[in-house]
């Protein structure tokens, strides 16, 4: 985790107090039930979770400490605990195994993780919606190869930047729920020593469900969904800073980062104003997407448990949640405050000529009687005019000066052709498609 991709809420969640916080209460709801069942003193529970009321401090470097000698961190916690708690602390992890500690703890900090990516995610959708509305008929050119192809709105980018994470939103939230489930099945899984009713009680109050099946750990397929969502997530934040640098570039600029008062942009030279942002948002992406493929190599761990798995979360984990969160809440301000430049917009689109409007006179020549072959050739023979003049020459012109047209199309016919607003008859079905 990089401190300058971080936000506190995140990582918090990723801290070794609070890890050790979401152990004890495993622990703690574990010997409770087992106090109701009868396996265990029910004072034992009680000791527990008083002198969990007294609040604590969580002594990493005790905790530490006592690894250094045990070279195993769940012994040493509960090593730990039962320095502080007394003889009744002898009484925790009754039949459990460390994975149980290990994956539940996993499953409630990523569960917690997705809770807050889902709140970025509604924030990132509130921009872009507002955008959106904003710039609903803000005419601009429709790029395909990166070359003019024919006019959208600006609304219209946006409305499609919408839906992309709107899907993300459902994905995220399809990840949560198979993220979350809880195992405390004792080794290898059978519940040869703890009852199933034990892992019942627990993920009940972690808000988690049952794992049907866990061979001593959670299966990992179930991890490498969840990354690959994010991953999918990842490129979808890509694809909007993509499109963002795009537009900022000084041939084009239709659209660029808000630029701060005193914001620098080159050591060398003043003029520049960069995407700083995106372009960071893009590197984002690559590492977000890098964390999938170890998450995916996780799935296949050795009969009911190894620990291949352990160290590749412990860096999976928090770097991705964290840096996603970052990623969202980054493109959020991007989009919030990102500079539109309709006048410019409109002066791309007319540099060429009028060569976005060729589709429109194919199709009426072809309606007027004239082959769709025959019709391509006369559009593109003037068209490649057009574009071989730097849209000095107007495709207009050239066309009603060219008898096979206007042989099978009247001047007005043609000019009809040249209506901009034509293009955007269907913008409201597709804001309502949208946004409802």
């Amino acid at each position: 985790m990089v401190p300058r991709y971080a936000r506190p809420e995140m990582s918090a969640i990723w801290e070794p107090e609070s890890k050790y916080r979401i152990w004890f209460e495993i622990e703690a709801h574990a010997t409770e039930k087992l106090g109701e069942l009868g396996v265990v003193p029910k004072s034992a529970a009680k000791a527990l979770w008083d002198w969990w009321a007294t609040d604590p401090k969580i002594d990493v470097e005790a905790i530490d400490a006592i690894e250094a000698v045990t070279k195993h961190d769940v012994i040493a916690f509960l090593t730990w605990v039962a320095e502080n708690v007394g003889d009744e602390a002898r009484f925790m992890h009754q039949g459990m195994t460390s994975s149980d500690v290990l994956d539940t703890t996993l499953a409630v900090q990523l569960v917690r993780a997705t809770d807050l990516l889902l709140e970025d995610m509604d924030a990132l959708l509130e921009a872009i919606e507002r955008r959106a509305k904003e710039h609903k008929y803000t005419p601009t050119i429709g790029r395909s190869h990166g070359i003019h192809a024919e006019p959208v709105t600006f609304g219209l980018k946006l409305a499609q930047a919408y839906a992309e994470f709107d899907r993300c939103k459902s994905r995220l939230l399809a990840a949560r729920e198979e993220i979350a489930t809880c195992a405390i099945s004792g080794a290898v899984g059978t519940f040869a020593n703890i009852d199933p009713s034990v892992e019942e009680y627990v993920a009940e109050k972690l808000g988690l469900k049952p794992e049907p099946v866990s061979t001593q750990v959670i299966p990992r397929d179930r991890h490498a969904m969840y990354f690959a969502t994010l991953a999918v997530i990842a490129g979808s934040i890509e694809r909007v800073a993509v499109e963002v640098r795009h537009l900022q570039r000084t041939e084009v600029l239709e659209a660029e980062e808000f630029f701060s008062k005193g914001q620098k942009g080159s050591s060398a030279m003043p003029h520049k104003r960069n995407p700083i942002l995106t372009e960071n948002l893009t590197g984002q992406a690559r590492m977000i997407r890098a964390y999938a493929l170890p998450a995916l190599e996780n799935v296949a761990l050795w009969h009911e448990r190894d620990i291949s798995h352990s160290s590749v979360e412990r860096f999976i984990g928090p770097d991705a949640t964290i840096t996603l969160d970052f990623a969202l809440a980054r493109l959020t301000g991007v989009i919030d405050k990102l500079l539109v430049y309709p006048e410019r917009m409109q002066a791309n689109m007319d540099r060429m000529g009028g060569l976005i409007h060729s589709q429109r006179v194919l199709l009426a020549l072809t309606q007027n009687g004239v082959s769709r072959e025959d019709a391509y050739r006369l559009v593109q023979r003037n068209a490649m005019k057009v574009w071989e003049s730097d849209g000095r020459l107007m495709l207009l012109d050239l066309l009603k000066q060219d008898d096979e047209v206007t042989a099978a199309l009247t001047e007005e016919q043609l000019e009809e052709r040249f209506d901009l607003e034509y293009h955007f008859r269907q913008v409201d079905t597709i804001f309502d498609r949208v946004f409802g």
